[in-house]
């Protein structure tokens, strides 16, 4: 219960603080990000759930990661990451979750996802920001990458690359578990130089 605490602290102080560096508005930020005020002001005030999709929204429109904004203060120069010490931000239906390991730090950061998905299971996914790139390496199994509605078959060994400005889905193929690394490359933000 501490850790959950703890998260949604860290949480709403980096939304506030990148709101804040946007020269947002509470209703400006909701407007855009398509979230209530109510919903953000809680947020802000560390109190609530929000899903993965809210915080996918408030990321795109602040222009930072969404570990950016649940991430806590820098623990040094290494840092590592277990899998099963990282909560899931998406549970599929079938037992599929995909799991946001980390962002690398700088002006355009990269945010390495893990994501297992099971066979028939799919997560769709709204457009992106311009400039967001997606790479999706499977590592075991196959899956269906769908973009702009056309589908790309991926399988065990292969990688795949794409703007993520365009709706996309990933989608468990096959007859067995398809795990895979994802990768996001964001443009650097407003008032970055790179």
């Amino acid at each position: 219960m501490a850790e959950t605490e703890a998260a949604l602290r860290a949480l709403a102080h980096n939304v506030r603080s990148a709101r804040t560096r946007a020269g947002l508005s509470l209703d400006e930020l909701g407007r855009r990000a398509k979230v209530s005020k109510g919903a953000l002001v809680g947020l802000e005030k560390a109190q609530g759930n929000p899903n993965f999709a809210t915080l996918v929204r408030l990321a795109d429109t602040l222009g930072v990661s969404v570990s950016a904004l649940m991430e806590g203060p820098a623990e040094g120069r290494v840092r590592v990451v277990s899998a099963d010490a990282v909560m899931p931000l998406w549970a599929g239906e079938r037992g599929g979750e995909a799991r946001l390991m980390l962002t690398t730090a700088g002006p355009a950061p990269v945010e390495v996802w893990r994501w297992k998905l099971e066979p028939g299971e799919e997560y769709p996914s709204h457009p992106h920001q311009a400039g967001v790139v997606e790479t999706v390496s499977v590592t075991e199994g196959r899956m269906v990458l769908v973009v702009d509605g056309t589908e790309h078959a991926v399988e065990a060994g292969q990688t795949a690359t794409f703007d993520g400005d365009t709706p996309h889905a990933y989608r468990g193929s096959g007859d067995r578990t398809c795990h895979l690394i994802m990768t996001v490359h964001i443009p650097p933000g407003p008032g970055s130089t790179a």
